[in-house]
């Protein structure tokens, strides 16, 4: 068993490669199509264009290993059946168990593939991707909003680890890729929703631990006594106090890494990211079903090669004299298609049917694993 183990082994996890290889080919030539329109924008080149495209295959690798992992095993199955040698297995000994195993132990080494692509490389490249695009460019990247960028934070009372005093909204016009705010706005309010500081700053640089330098600063404070019991517009201007500062720390629960998930879609997100981003947008009262389906996905994927090696067995049962192998790939391309489409279709119905997160990624796995498993008791029956 254990030769026959390293035989199948090698054979799915040449032609897995291959398949990927050839998708990951085709993916980029359409990239790269999408990409000249951008080309000679400021100063973006076609070199840039292709880096680009080049930092984006990660991704994809990504989201097509479950269907690679399917199609190669799907040929390597068909080819077996037809040269009769998975039939000579059987009558070896080789039981349907035995041979589930065996693929099994082969997907344990693209499920872990996945999951590294998912969680690590993926998301940095396509972060680095996107910056270096925009640097390229000499774009900013809340450029694309009328407004600038919004975001929601709560105010405590020690720094971020004490009880909350108040709520703040910050507007930025422009987030460079270097995570540098320019043109700053932020609106302070009390418990009760009454503005209490309002501050203008020319920039604002990350300097870690939750702390942000504000430079050329203009901050406003609007005295309790003067927004309340309807204060006359001429008392309340002679109460606010103004004062500029060159510069001012901000501490606040929002980070670059925060805000350039706005920018983000969540499946190119690491499950990190996407579970620390959840829980901020849970404290500031917003919705996070989005967030967490894509959490929940992240996690669950890789398993999903499993699922696709368990789809691809039956096919190993499956004799056609004519264009058999061929007719099996096409079906499993179609089937790969097919769960890439579901999965996001229950993501959609997911959020508009506030279904638990977790239900909505797990879901199509788990029909794509009954659907094989009732074929191969089929078979079997047969």
């Amino acid at each position: 068993m254990k030769i026959l183990q390293r035989y199948l082994a090698g054979e799915i996890i040449r032609a897995s490669v291959f398949v990927l290889a050839a998708f990951l080919a085709l993916f980029a030539f359409f990239d790269v199509m999408s990409e000249l329109q951008s080309v000679g924008s400021g100063g973006y080149k076609l070199q840039h264009a292709f880096l680009f495209v080049l930092m984006g295959m990660p991704g994809y690798a990504y989201e097509l290993m479950p269907i690679a992992a399917l199609i190669g095993t799907i040929y390597v199955l068909a080819q077996l059946a037809s040269r009769s040698e998975f039939t000579i297995m059987r009558v070896s000994g080789l039981s349907t168990r035995q041979a589930a195993a065996m693929l099994a132990k082969i997907g344990v080494l693209f499920a872990l593939l996945t999951f590294v692509f998912g969680e690590y490389v993926a998301p940095k490249s396509t972060e680095l991707g996107q910056k270096l695009k925009l640097g390229f460019k000499g774009a900013a990247v809340s450029q694309e909003f009328r407004s600038g960028l919004w975001a929601k934070d709560v105010i405590r009372d020690n720094g971020v680890s004490g009880n909350v005093i108040g709520t703040r909204f910050l507007n930025v016009r422009e987030m460079r890729p270097t995570g540098e705010l320019l043109n700053l706005r932020i609106y302070e309010f009390d418990r009760g929703f009454h503005l209490v500081n309002y501050i203008i700053a020319d920039r604002a640089d990350y300097s870690g631990n939750n702390t942000w330098t504000m430079q050329k600063v203009t901050e406003s404070r609007f005295p309790e006594a003067a927004t309340r019991n309807g204060t006359r517009v001429l008392d309340l201007s002679t109460a606010v106090s103004t004062t500029q500062r060159e510069r001012m720390p901000l501490v606040s629960e929002i980070t670059p890494s925060i805000l350039s998930v706005l920018f983000a879609d969540p499946e190119r997100m690491s499950a990190a990211d996407l579970a620390l981003y959840s829980k901020h947008l849970a404290e500031n009262k917003q919705r996070t079903e989005r967030y967490e389906i894509a959490y929940w996905r992240k996690l669950s994927y890789p398993f999903a090669v499993f699922v696709m090696m368990a789809v691809a067995l039956p096919f190993a049962y499956l004799h056609f004299r004519a264009g058999g192998v061929s007719l099996k790939i096409f079906a499993g391309i179609m089937i790969g298609v097919s769960f890439q489409l579901i999965n996001r279709l229950f993501s959609h119905i997911g959020m508009l049917n506030t279904w638990p997160p977790f239900a909505t990624a797990v879901l199509p796995s788990v029909l794509f694993l009954l659907a094989a498993l009732l074929t191969l008791k089929w078979i079997e029956r047969r």
